[in-house]
């Protein structure tokens, strides 16, 4: 059986970091802000700025949320980014993505000024991460560098295998385990033998976005299996598949009338695996404790504060 490789422990753990680190800051006067923008209604997105928020209050960090309607303009959008940007008192910026219509997300992702790019993904940042000199790295995948940290998982000379080659996790997540002297392979939906590809991992990572997709197939026994997929099941055949024998999983179901699944079909995989995170539980939590980490570094780095 498995260990499970739980998210949320080491989040708390890198939250209460930021909050001790906060605290001397304000001792000196100063206080971290993030400033976060939310354009249109998805109900996701919603959710997902207000746990920013939330998570900002926590550890002291001054949370700024600034809300605008699907309507908003180009124009408008990058000129109060551009104000942002210019306030010596901003330290992070975040515009929650997707954004809505026909706002150009990458242009958006240009106007941000890179020294107050906590997700990470403007071209300088993503240059520097490839060069090893990132001050910021995208959340997700550096949340989860921290959860292989602290559960002391061999990485200098590991094979490790990403599945999912998006700019916001696959390609970071590859760089900072090769920064770590793994022996890394990108893989992809076009793979030729996937499955094959992925056995031959120690550490394995698939955030390919595609509900159980990875099942014991792809996994050696003994592997270290990272799950960054979050998937909503609202198929009750579905459920039955991925969770015949999961009691626990199908009451859920029966209850909320959803369930969520990875993208590793975990009841088929933990068996095998050495190690496993489960969803939720496991990557999620680390993503924001690892925004709240990156507005404390660029405060510090805007201020030349070792």
């Amino acid at each position: 059986m498995a260990e499970i490789l739980d998210g949320k422990t080491v989040a708390d753990q890198i939250r209460e970091n930021v909050r001790q680190e906060v605290e001397i800051l304000q001792q000196q006067g100063i206080t971290p802000s993030l400033h976060v923008l939310l354009v249109g209604e998805d109900p996701a997105s919603q959710i997902y700025v207000s746990s920013k928020t939330r998570a900002c209050e926590e550890v002291g960090i001054r949370g700024v949320l600034h809300t605008y309607p699907d309507t908003l303009t180009r124009e408008e959008l990058l000129r109060t980014i551009d104000e942002l940007n210019r306030d010596p008192e901003v330290d992070g910026i975040l515009v929650q993505l997707p954004l809505p219509g026909d706002l150009p997300e990458f242009e958006v992702t240009l106007a941000i000024d890179p020294a107050k790019d906590v997700d990470g993904f403007h071209p300088v940042n993503v240059g520097l991460l490839s060069m090893g000199k990132a001050v910021v790295k995208p959340c997700t995948p550096a949340g989860i560098m921290e959860l292989l940290y602290y559960f002391g998982i061999p990485l200098k000379g590991a094979r490790a295998v990403v599945i999912g080659r998006s700019n916001i996790v696959g390609k970071p997540m590859a760089q900072l385990l090769l920064a770590e002297h793994a022996t890394v392979t990108l893989c992809h939906s076009r793979t030729r033998d996937l499955p094959a590809v992925a056995r031959e991992a120690d550490i394995l990572v698939a955030a390919i976005g595609r509900p159980g997709m990875v099942d014991r197939s792809f996994v050696r026994d003994g592997a270290v299996v990272i799950d960054v997929g979050v998937n909503k099941l609202t198929d009750a055949e579905e459920v039955s598949r991925f969770f015949s024998s999961n009691e626990k999983k199908r009451s859920f179901f029966e209850r909320k009338g959803y369930v969520l699944i990875g993208d590793v079909h975990y009841d088929d995989v933990e068996p095998v695996a050495s190690r496993i995170t489960p969803v939720p539980g496991g990557v999620g939590p680390l993503t924001i404790a690892m925004l709240m980490k990156n507005t404390l570094m660029a405060a510090r780095a805007r201020r030349n504060i070792k």
